[in-house]
């Protein structure tokens, strides 16, 4: 039986919501899956993403293939570069510790990075406040031609 890690969608219609599921390849998009090992909501910016990182770790080693959009996902959160250690593990070219150094100084980059990227993001977004930082105010427009208009 074939096994893809792939995208499960949910959300209504124009607002995505993904769950990240370990289904057969032959079954459908949305229809019956094994397991459920994450989300991942683009709307948001950073999109988020919550993945069980272990489970996703465990399917990987039993030969379950990810899509293209789950591969990136998984790239983005550290898995396929702790599998990648894990692999030189078990060739013996340095030892489990060593490797788990490695992904937790690579994951400490990794998360300054993106709180950098986060608050650039959260400036350059346009708020509701005005010039200096006040909040705008509601400009009321007087109709012509209305009900209500005096001679």
């Amino acid at each position: 039986m074939p096994v893809k890690i792939r995208l499960q969608r949910h959300g209504s219609k124009k607002r995505p919501f993904y769950f990240i599921v370990v289904a057969d390849a032959r079954a459908p998009r949305d229809g019956k899956f094994i397991q459920k090992i994450g989300t991942y909501n683009p709307l948001t910016v950073p999109a988020s993403v919550q993945l069980d990182r272990q489970k996703a770790l465990d399917w990987l080693h039993k030969g379950a293939q990810p899509t293209d959009t789950v591969r990136r996902i998984l790239s983005y959160k550290g898995v396929l570069y702790l599998k990648h250690l894990l692999r030189g593990v078990k060739l013996g070219l340095f030892d489990d510790a060593a490797a788990m150094e490695k992904f937790k100084k690579w994951h400490g980059e990794h998360e300054a990075q993106m709180k950098k990227r986060q608050e650039e993001n959260r400036k350059a977004r346009p708020g509701r406040r005005g010039p200096g930082g006040a909040p705008m105010r509601r400009v009321e427009r007087k109709s012509e031609g209305g009900p209500a208009q005096e001679a």
